[in-house]
């Protein structure tokens, strides 16, 4: 089987966690689920600002719902090269959380918004990860290795 293919197989499994987690369980501090944020709970009291949230944390879940659809639709009818240029485009999309999200998450880490403390450390090295297991299943399968 192609490294490609597994990585690709292995984050489509990750993201549906996510949506099934963001869909059903969004006050959840697991996995990404909004309940990391002080502010998703502080916003039950507003019920305006509630319904922003919670429309934002299902907009969050559909997005993530297209990227799995689209993925599944590449590993049924894509071949290698469309593979390989769909794990690129991974990279890139994803490395885009550091540009704009990341320095929020990390700010409001530092300002004590976020339970547990230091998730946005975490979520930066968990997502550097994926990025890095990406770039590395890029080389594997080009140098024909895996």
């Amino acid at each position: 089987m192609n490294i490609l293919l597994i990585i690709i197989v292995a984050f489509i499994v990750l993201e549906l966690s996510n949506v099934v987690l963001l869909y059903f369980f969004p006050q959840s501090k697991k996995g990404n689920g909004a309940g990391v944020f002080n502010a998703y709970e502080k916003s039950k009291q507003d019920p305006e600002v509630h319904r922003l949230v919670k429309y934002l944390v299902n907009w969050v879940a559909g997005t993530k719902l297209i990227f799995i659809a689209l993925l599944i639709v590449i590993l049924i009818t894509g071949d290698s090269t469309t593979r390989y240029y769909c794990m690129v485009a991974l990279v890139l999309s994803i490395s885009t959380f550091y540009w704009r999200l990341y320095p929020i998450i990390r700010e409001m880490d530092k300002n004590n918004e976020l339970t547990p403390s230091g998730y946005s450390k975490t979520l930066g090295y968990m997502i550097g990860g994926f990025i890095s297991l990406f770039i590395l299943s890029l080389i594997l399968s080009e140098l024909n290795l895996f």
